[in-house]
């Protein structure tokens, strides 16, 4: 995971996952480039946002680990599942998306959890919970509560509200996602137990 003659420390995959129409793409597109496209464009298959930063553990001083992140980002409907459930083996964290003005998708926040089960690395990956469109108060059908609740009962998730259209809460949500990955690497002593993310980034040849 280390890759220092490409100018970083570490390479880390993220893995964006939720119904079509959840704000995926707008989140991951927020966090990246700071802008928001309000013309909806549903993700066909697969596709991938990338960014650089020095991350520092919480409280950490001296010079900061290096980190280039990929960001996937996959398309929730039906007919492209088994194409996006064969990238959930070589993601290092699970960013879950649900839309707070649509209670169907926040539902289906349990059939993605499953899939998570069934095809992740481990039986409990890193997850963060995000319920995106806060700023569509008018419509909301989730209350906050609710969220947190879910949060609780899926284990050692932490739960964020966003909105991808002015950027509320999404740094917040991601570098979350991202300690908790930094802190399981640090800590993790089988090291061939976590995902070999140089590997599959050769036999995809995305960088």
């Amino acid at each position: 995971m280390s890759e220092n003659s490409n100018g970083y420390d570490y390479l880390i995959k993220l893995l964006a996952l939720g119904d079509s129409g959840v704000g995926k793409t707008s989140v991951l597109y927020q966090y990246t480039e700071g802008t928001f496209n309000p013309k909806f464009i549903s993700t066909v298959g697969i596709d991938f946002h990338e960014k650089r930063l020095v991350y520092r553990p919480q409280g950490g001083t001296g010079r900061g680990q290096r980190v280039h992140l990929q960001l996937w980002d996959t398309a929730g409907q039906e007919r492209f599942r088994s194409l996006t459930t064969a990238f959930f083996h070589d993601a290092m964290g699970f960013l879950l998306v649900f839309d707070l003005t649509n209670r169907q998708s926040f539902r289906n926040i349990q059939d993605w959890i499953s899939q998570l089960q069934t095809h992740a690395y481990c039986e409990n990956p890193e997850v963060v919970l995000i319920g995106n469109k806060i700023d569509l108060a008018e419509s909301r059908e989730i209350a906050e509560d609710e969220g947190k609740k879910l949060a609780r009962d899926l284990g050692n998730v932490e739960y964020f509200e966003t909105s991808a259209a002015n950027g509320i809460n999404i740094d917040k949500a991601v570098d979350c996602l991202l300690h908790k990955v930094m802190k399981r690497m640090e800590t993790t002593l089988d090291k061939s137990s976590l995902p070999v993310i140089d590997n599959f980034i050769r036999r995809f040849n995305v960088i």
